[in-house]
């Protein structure tokens, strides 16, 4: 029986709401496939995985390619490269996204600040092979604009292609320029949700706008600052390929600082070929991430419940 009514239940609910359920279909089917129909394969990191044999009957190994990647000596120089690009981009562009939400609230032209806001969020809808090349236009040696402007100002030109110390805060800014539109929007969004009688009881104790931004906003913008930083915090150990491969290419002489671990990987087996030690990689990847969102997210638990993501 109570099965029963559950199922009746379910199918009341996809009932009143099929709209919605097939919106959200194309998301939950690519999900299902590529995120849970795939976790089998995670086997292929303790064998020395045979194409002919499949995943079954292919020879176990156990740690073995994990010691191929622990092993290396650039293993730990890719993993803090890595962590530490992922930790820049997470607090950098927190700050300039609710900066710019806070700014956009307070603009009174509308349409100055709509056709703002279509502006700073169109980067987010060009692919990194796009701004590879922005990026190359500006910086490139003989002809970049940036070298361009040091001689118009009298300064020496950069050869910044080999040049690893510059590229942090490049690759920072690319990301901060590429991303902070979207999460632009979702602050907006949040801040539109506050109860607006708030602001005018603060208005009546005689609060100034700044301080009922510190008072008022901010706080109750907390709770989706924390969410979405720990859900960016799940992907700490994975660097950008798409972006660090598009701007850096096969330029070892940019490895020392901008070298993470899955460009490391990709070359690894683009030359070894053996499918095991990249999955291996894939998966110390997954269980630090795992890890580091369920520490964190008991840390911000025990200290305010509300700023937690589960």
């Amino acid at each position: 029986m109570r099965i029963g009514r559950s199922l009746l239940a379910v199918v009341r609910e996809l009932g009143r709401n099929r709209s919605a359920y097939l919106l959200a279909m194309p998301a939950a089917l690519y999900t299902f496939i590529f995120g849970y129909l795939t976790l089998p394969y995670m086997l292929i990191a303790f064998q020395k995985f045979n194409y002919k044999l499949g995943i079954w009957r292919s020879q176990w190994v156990w740690w073995e390619n994990f010691h191929f990647f622990f092993a290396s000596d650039r293993a730990w120089q890719v993993t803090f490269n890595t962590v530490r690009l992922n930790v820049l981009f997470i607090v950098f562009s927190t700050l300039c996204a609710l900066a710019l939400a806070i700014l956009f609230n307070e603009l009174k032209n509308k349409w100055f600040s709509k056709i703002t806001q279509s502006t700073i969020l169109f980067p987010n809808f060009l692919s990194w092979v796009i701004i590879g090349y922005v990026i190359y236009s500006l910086f490139a040696t003989n002809f970049g604009l940036v070298n361009k402007a040091l001689v118009v100002l009298g300064m020496e030109p950069v050869n910044w292609y080999s040049s690893p110390q510059y590229w942090v805060a490049i690759l920072v800014g690319a990301n901060i320029w590429k991303d902070v539109g979207i999460s632009l929007v979702i602050y907006l969004a949040a801040i539109t949700g506050i109860d607006g009688t708030l602001y005018e009881a603060a208005q009546i104790d005689g609060a100034n706008r700044w301080q009922q931004i510190r008072r008022i906003t901010l706080p109750l913008l907390m709770p989706t600052v924390s969410i979405l930083s720990l859900l960016a915090l799940g992907k700490v150990m994975y660097g950008s390929f798409d972006m660090i491969y598009a701007i850096i290419k096969d330029n070892g002489l940019l490895y020392p600082t901008v070298d993470v671990i899955d460009t490391y990987v990709f070359r690894a087996l683009r030359t070894i070929g053996n499918p095991s030690q990249a999955m291996a990689v894939g998966v110390y990847q997954s269980v630090v991430g795992f890890i580091l969102v369920f520490g964190v997210n008991w840390i911000v638990r025990k200290k305010n419940p509300d700023n937690s993501l589960f």
